[in-house]
């Protein structure tokens, strides 16, 4: 595995190549259905509006199926056709676990080296035939699920169980750290059990009373897209043509409040990206507690501006965020492109 390690970069862009058209159709689909609905007292309300809750399911539906997509074809960079069943699996599982999108990371890469390592294993010639078709998915798809379900699934649980009450105790204490703990939560996973925990506990705290939780994380939650999509804007040299598609779509999914917007990006570069939106949804969660911003419904981005206390405060924090985001991503690809050039 180890003579794998420069590769994976390589492995985990070719799972985000075909994560991107689901990103881009549920995710605006999503966006128009939420952006023409009325706004409820619980967020976006479809009761009357049969269409548009269909075109939402449509654009559920596309969303749900990018986990297994990206796992799926993470183990096929790695593995090639035979890493798709596993994979597929294996982000199925992730979701399932309530692992996100990073359980789907793990899932594709432990995929794909699971095949290839059985790949390797020499057989009897009357065997070969039934590898790829019969053996290869059913043992690696076993030995996959297994370790989701069983290693990974189980700390998750415990994990999201000691995060929520470990914030119920943080709400008593200093309300910038909290703040910033919150924001940093809601962007490290980008819709996954981390940013669950963060988001309903601010949805509680909306049925006590306590709007500026839920303001502080409404602000968090779109950073990251709208930060992403507009780097690619503010940038375009420095992202190639699938990129930009992706920012744009992210933009679209930041402005109804769907953090997943950027998780091709974090998929493709989790090292850089991943800190820097933390930093980014932190500061515009700050920015929002300080600012007295409170949301009265459980969701986020500009699209909850009409139930939300200290609106230009808000705008300020979801900008303030967004532009760190867009400006500390372009300067660190910047200076990795610079770094190849040095060393080619």
């Amino acid at each position: 595995m180890a003579a794998h390690l420069p590769d994976v970069k390589r492995y985990l862009l070719s799972g985000v190549s075909y994560v991107i058209p689901f990103v881009a159709c549920g995710g605006i689909m999503i966006a128009v259905a939420t952006a023409l609905v009325p706004m409820g007292p619980s967020g976006p309300d479809f009761t009357h509006a049969p269409f548009l809750k269909m075109i939402l399911d449509i654009g559920t539906a596309a969303f749900s199926l990018l986990v297994p997509v990206l796992a799926g074809y993470i183990a096929f960079g790695i593995a090639d056709r035979p890493g798709l069943v596993p994979g597929f699996v294996g982000g199925y599982v992730a979701n399932q676990v309530g692992a996100g999108f990073l359980g789907g990371l793990v899932a594709g890469l432990l995929a794909g080296f699971v095949v290839y390592w059985i790949k390797k294993v020499k057989v009897p010639a009357h065997l070969r035939p039934v590898m790829p078709i019969l053996v290869i998915p059913v043992l690696s798809s076993f030995v996959v699920g297994f370790v989701m379900y069983r290693v990974v699934g189980s700390p998750i649980k415990g994990a999201m169980t000691f995060l929520a009450g470990w914030l119920q105790t943080m709400s008593t204490g200093n309300s910038i750290v909290l703040a910033l703990i919150l924001g940093g939560m809601i962007a490290f996973d980008m819709g996954g059990p981390v940013n669950k925990v963060a988001f309903f506990f601010g949805a509680a705290m909306i049925q006590d009373g306590n709007f500026a939780i839920m303001g502080a994380c409404a602000a968090a939650i779109c950073i990251p897209p709208i930060g992403l999509g507009l780097a690619t804007l503010l940038a375009r040299g420095l992202w190639n043509q699938e990129e930009r598609e992706a920012g744009y779509a992210g933009l679209a999914m930041g402005m109804i409040g769907i953090t997943e917007g950027a998780i091709p990006f974090a998929a493709a570069d989790p090292v850089r990206v991943i800190p820097t939106i933390m930093v980014g949804s932190g500061l515009g969660s700050v920015i929002a507690m300080l600012g007295g911003v409170g949301d009265h419904a459980p969701h986020g981005g500009p699209i909850v501006i009409p139930v939300v206390d200290h609106r230009l405060i808000y705008v300020a924090a979801i900008a303030a965020g967004s532009l760190f985001v867009a400006l500390v991503i372009n300067g660190l690809r910047k200076l990795a492109a610079r770094r190849a050039e040095e060393g080619a």
